[in-house]
């Protein structure tokens, strides 16, 4: 598990690029008084520290008295930021807006209405070009200020334009707030429970999805309108497993910032989030080609200078990758071969712990799990497993409950029979308990339950009773959640032909490229 330190400075100094810090000494040098000597003396002793250790701080420095040193931490948070805003702001939209609606304030405060006004114009067009729709509002809130408290003469008919322009984008902000609640919602309920386990989730997700601003699509022709509404349809149709519209407006998702490519740089985080995404359609939805070719656009993209030069951009695209990168092998069946992976991803989680969040950490860690069980080696799974199982069950409560599954059929699978009466027991209610038992999961519960007590070369026809059991539940929709967590099914296979899982899987992926090459042909 990393090691997260929670103080808010010593992260953010650690977050600082070599020419952020030295940015930030040109800075308080230019801005030099007595007290920023400690300033700076702390700031030297915080960026040499590797995890923040408030009484050897004050030990090394002993200038620095402890009653000072909150006020201290305080000034140089505040230093660093503003040290780093002069610095970036040519880089971000809404540092630029920022800065040029203070200058609007600072000159309407002279009382220069005019020259106020002049630079609000060329805010409004630059942030309508960036669909910047909250920074518009901004502008036509101060443009209708100066109006209605000073006689500009700037424009005939100026009040009925100011008014019809704050209706209409007000209206804009309305949609645009319903629907990324909406998102964040659905994103939300995904993020606790997982997918859809029954009829009684997706009730629940469909309280959120009938909502009428999700069906009246003719009208949202904005940016962000579009895109908030394409997220809407992208949760939902992956937490009901409904892969086929998930794709649809995965694609939609990211075709809309091929369609605006200055909106790559604006809000490239959506845009990495979208090819995530659609990774992942192409993955559920076994559609290799179009999984390799979206893979490599977005390895080229990690190469140019926004994610280079953007450490959150960096932080994303390496979780997002890496996950595509092991879903790779997991597709093509070539598990013994994608554990290289795992010393690189480790060495990434140290690099990044600081901002990576533990559900991110938890898929990783089942990732990797995966990756050892299909290349044969249990009990380095089950290593991974415990670190998911020993965390505090508060998100992700179905990536708990399929660790605990794996963890057993890995037991089960290194012969620790002694292991397997209590850990069923412990593993079964642990799932009752989080309302995660469906058909599936009943199946397997009981063929272990079986299968630990009876001699292995006994064990075949109850093997090929649950496969047999299994392949009828992979149409029903409110089933298929367990098999995205595990190919049992493969697994069952490798069980009755003994031959290790992988190369069932690999056998399976080298048919289904055999029949596209076929259709292609």
């Amino acid at each position: 598990m990393p090691n997260r330190s929670t103080d808010a400075l010593f992260q953010l100094i650690q977050s600082l690029e070599r020419a952020e810090k030295r940015n930030f000494k040109l800075y308080m040098t230019r801005n030099s008084g007595s007290g920023n000597l400690k300033v700076i003396q702390l700031f030297d002793a915080i960026d040499k520290m590797k995890q923040y250790d408030e009484t050897m701080l004050l030990k090394k420095n002993p200038t620095i008295q402890k009653a000072q040193l909150s006020n201290l931490k305080a000034h140089l948070y505040q230093e660093i930021l503003s040290s780093v805003r002069l610095l970036r702001q040519v880089d971000n939209i809404d540092l630029q807006l920022h800065e040029q609606l203070d200058f609007a304030r600072i000159l309407y405060n002279k009382g220069l209405y005019l020259q106020s006004l002049k630079i609000l114009d060329r805010v409004k067009e630059l942030a309508k070009t960036n669909n910047q729709v909250t920074y518009i509002l901004q502008v036509l809130f101060l443009e209708k200020k100066i109006e209605a408290l000073h006689i500009t003469r700037s424009m005939q008919d100026r009040a009925e334009l100011l008014c019809h322009e704050v209706e209409a984008t007000n209206e804009r902000l309305s949609i645009i707030s319903t629907l990324s609640n909406l998102s964040l919602l659905l994103y939300g309920w995904y993020i606790k429970n997982g997918h859809a386990r029954n009829e009684a989730d997706k009730k629940a997700l469909d309280i959120y999805f009938n909502h009428p601003f999700l069906h009246e699509t003719e009208q949202y022709q904005g940016f962000y309108e579009k895109m908030y509404l394409y997220q809407c349809y992208c949760w939902y149709a992956f937490i009901t497993q409904e892969f086929l519209l998930y794709y649809r407006y995965c694609q939609k998702w990211v075709d809309l910032f091929y369609a605006e490519p200055k909106m790559i740089e604006v809000e490239t985080v959506h845009y990495i989030k979208g090819m995530h995404n659609l990774l992942g359609a192409h993955f559920d939805l076994r559609n290799y080609p179009k999984f390799n070719e979206t893979i490599q656009i977005f390895e080229q993209f990690i190469q140019t200078p926004v994610v280079q030069e953007n450490i959150n951009n960096q932080v994303q695209c390496f979780t997002y990758l890496y996950t595509a990168k092991l879903n790779k092998h997991f597709m093509e069946g070539l598990f013994t071969k994608g554990l290289v992976l795992v010393p690189e991803i480790e060495a990434q989680l140290k690099h990044f712990e600081i901002y990576l969040d533990r559900h991110r950490i938890l898929v990783f860690y089942y990732k990797i799990a995966s990756l050892y069980f299909g290349s044969g080696d249990a009990a380095k799974s089950i290593d991974y497993l415990n670190k998911i199982i020993n965390w505090k069950v508060d998100l992700r409560t179905d990536l708990q409950c399929y660790a605990r599954l794996l963890h057993l059929i890995a037991h089960y699978e290194m012969g620790n029979t002694d292991l397997l009466e209590y850990l069923l027991k412990s593993v079964y209610r642990f799932m009752y308990k989080m309302q995660h038992l469906s058909s599936v999961e009943e199946a397997i519960f009981g063929f272990l339950r079986q299968a630990f007590r009876t001699p292995a070369n006994k064990v075949k026809p109850l093997l090929e009773q649950l496969l047999e059991a299994l392949k009828k539940m992979t149409n029903d929709r409110m089933e298929t959640r367990a098999f995205m967590y595990l190919d049992i099914i493969s697994w069952l296979e490798s069980k009755i032909h003994r031959k290790p899982v992988q190369t069932i899987i690999r056998q399976k992926f080298l048919a289904a490229k055999k029949r596209v090459s076929a259709l292609g042909a």
